[in-house]
This record gives C-alpha cells, structure tokens and sequence, in this order.
C-alpha cells in the first residue's frame, strides 16, 4: 500500500476476520489482433505478435473486513472495484495473492443474474437460492420472508417474464438481501424499486448494521451511503488503494479525486480543439476562475476564489458571477449582470471570497463571464466571454453540523410553528 494509505483503528478491529485480500493482483488481455485461423495464427507468432494488450486491473491489493462490519468499497469508473467484487464472490480468480472468505458469502453484483423469465417467481427464487448455494431446505426457511419482503405474495405462481421491470427488481433484490447468509456483497443497489421500497430497504441496512453476526461489503458511487451505512471505507484508484479509514475520510478524499478528474478531462479536451478555450474569442482570450483556498470547507470558513481576465477593448465592462449546485441542479447564487464594474482594461486578476455559512454539504462551480453594456437595452449587458470547463472553479462543503438534502442549513433558514402548542418540535 502507498503512504496515502489512512488507516484508523476501529471498533471491530477484535472480531474476527471474514474477509481477507492478501497482495491481490488482475489483469486482462484485450485483443488487438484477431488471428482469424491457424495459419494467421501461425504467421502472427512468427512475427512475435501477441494479438492483445495487457491491461492491469488490480495491482498488489490488501485489505481485512471484521465480522459485524458494513464496509464500503468506493472509487471512479474503471477504477477496479466491480472487478475485486468478482473476485470476492469467485467470478474471477487472481493472477497473484489471494482472497479469503469465512462464512456463507451473498453476492448481489447484477441485478435478476440466474433468473429465467420462463419460470415463475415462485421457481426463480428456488433455482435463485441453488445458485448461490443453498438447499432446499434452506430456501424453504428463507421463502416466507423473501416473498414478504417484495411484496409479491399474489404473483409468486406468474412467470418472471410478465412482471414489471420494477418487481424484478424487488424479487431479485430481496432474495439477495434476506438469503440467511454470513456476509452479503452488494453493487450499486441501493436505489432500487419505488420510493416506498426503498424506505423498506434503508430500514433494512440500518437493522443489519445492529447484527454484528452479519457483514456487508458494499460498492457505490453515493458517498452519502457511505456515510450513512459503512463502519469503514476503502478507495480504490487506478487498481490501488489509496485510503482505508473512517467513512468520512474517505468520502472527503474521493471527492477530491472527483474534482481533480473532471478539471483533467476539460484540460483535454481544450487541448484536442486547439485555439481559443470554449466559451473564449478574440476579444476575451483569458478568463479563468481559479481558488485560492482549499476546495473541501466547513461551513464556518469563506471560500477565496480569483479571476484572471483580459481585456484590451475600450468602453465599460463587468464580471458576473454565479454559483451552480452539482448536486441538486440549478444556479444556487447570481451576483447580476452589473454588480462587478471592473476598473482596469488589459490583463489582470481580482480575487473574491464567498461565505459559506448559509449552506448544507454539497459541491458546487463558480461559472464567471465578462460582459460589456447591451446595445439594445440600457438594463442589460452582453457576454463578451463565459469561463467554463477546466476554467470555472469547483469547492465542496463538508460540514458535520449541515445535512445534505436541502441547500440552505438550518442556520439559515428554519421554518416554526405559529401555533406552539399543537405542534412539537424535535
């Protein structure tokens, strides 16, 4: 493991070990060559032609889960993680090391893999509960709660095929999460049916989190599960680890990577169109946003952001600022058209600073545009040039005292009763 690597020391950290990737290596061969008979096949080997690629999925990985834990996998696409998944559940096996299970393991990796749709529910939960290794006898312990689970009981006899995408889901889902197994593996599911079926499912998660007989690993993209669910984190980056923690500190450094992959990205794609960045011309070549302060803050704290722009034309011109939700959508702030009348023709820099303390957790980009006065309406102005992609400017709250769901903390807004004594407030 690198020194990045965060390891905290935990309450499970006594329990027993059921999980155990010791120096974990994957790789794939991609072809690049198709030999379409022997005799190609022949000549390609002759001329020290391989015909595929190596491509390294998974390099030296190590890792523990205890028994009672819910630890969460996280990471970007193409990272690893669905792949150390299926080596987990003994889909894959690894080119070097080697993972050690303790117990009864559960994967839920796809969602209605082993179900065929010319059975009827009632059949695919018994064919589904063979798959992942239980007996007859078993599944008949397990059937009751499984159907009342998803609640299906008045289609358990109709063939798979003509249930809805939505009951499917919930019927493959439940076998999955009520199977009397020791460890459950689950990816990306925890979003799934209608809203009233997951309520049942978030109630589920919290329940098992009391069971320190039973243990999740769970792989997601939402850190807010990761927070709500998982004694433990780990990221995964590039087929490494790069932090094993708290799940807090873990979702602080995957965001991280988040705004770092995006900014490289942009600085791609301005170098593949050549000339002026997007949203930039002649008249404005430069206007970039850039931070000052660290873009990870608490809600007590400011965030200090500066624009460089150039402008050499004569005549007035402003700088607009907005502020965008990733998260939620829609513009979160606007300081106007015409609040920032700049003083200054030619090439500079202005620095700014955004409080924070009306906002609950979230990420956010600061889009900036130079405007001159509209020809046609006194009120209004023009965009002369708009800094966005690699030049707008990303920062994310983080603040234990902020929830997530709504923009504005309670700090700043909070609605009370008029009529005290018919409502309480908790």
């Amino acid at each position: 493991m690198t020194d990045s690597i965060i390891e905290k020391k935990n309450s499970y950290a006594e329990r027993p070990v059921v999980l155990k990737a010791q120096h974990v290596s994957k790789y794939f061969k991609l072809p690049t060559e198709q030999a379409t008979g022997l005799k190609q096949a022949f000549i390609n080997w002759t001329k020290g032609i391989k015909g595929y690629k190596r491509q390294d999925v998974l390099k030296d990985i190590n890792f523990e889960v205890h028994q009672g834990e819910f630890f969460g996998i996280v990471g970007r696409n193409g990272g690893g993680k669905s792949t150390l998944l299926k080596l987990i559940s003994q889909i894959y096996y690894p080119e070097n090391g080697s993972i050690e299970v303790s117990g009864k393991l559960v994967p839920f990796i796809e969602l209605g893999v082993g179900f065929n749709p010319e059975l009827t529910g009632r059949e695919n939960i018994y064919l589904n509960g063979s798959l992942l290794g239980f007996s007859k006898e078993e599944v008949d312990d397990m059937y009751d709660d499984i159907v009342e689970f998803a609640e299906l009981e008045e289609f358990m006899d109709q063939k798979l095929k003509n249930y809805s995408s939505g009951m499917q889901v919930r019927l493959a889902f439940s076998v999955a999460i009520k199977a009397q197994g020791d460890i459950l593996v689950l990816d990306e599911v925890l979003a799934v049916g209608d809203e009233a079926f997951q309520r049942k499912c978030d109630d589920f998660f919290t329940e098992i989190k009391k069971d320190p007989s039973k243990t999740v690993v769970l792989v997601t993209h939402d850190m807010n599960s990761v927070k709500r669910y998982c004694t433990r984190a780990m990221m995964i980056s590039h087929g490494e680890v790069i932090a094993i923690g708290d799940p807090e500190s873990v979702s602080e450094q995957y965001t991280m990577e988040n705004l770092r992959a995006e900014k490289r990205a942009t600085e791609r794609q301005r170098a593949e169109n050549g000339g002026y960045p997007n949203g930039l011309n002649e008249k404005c070549p430069i206007l970039r946003t850039t931070a000052v302060s660290s873009p990870l803050l608490t809600s007590n704290e400011s965030f200090k952001f500066e624009v460089e722009y150039q402008y050499d034309e004569p005549g007035d011109f402003y700088l607009a600022i907005a502020v965008h939700d990733l998260r939620r959508g829609g513009i979160t702030y606007d300081t106007g058209s015409k609040t920032f009348k700049m003083n200054q023709h030619g090439h500079h820099t202005v620095q700014f600073e955004l409080p924070l303390n009306l906002f609950n957790n979230g990420e956010f980009r600061i889009y900036t545009s130079l405007r001159t006065p509209s020809a046609t309406n006194p009120h209004a102005t023009d965009a002369v040039g708009v800094a966005i992609d690699d030049r707008a400017c990303d920062f994310a709250i983080r603040d234990k005292r902020n929830r997530d769901f709504a923009l504005l903390s309670d700090r700043a807004l909070t609605i009370t009763p008029v009529d005290a004594d018919a409502v309480t407030v908790e």
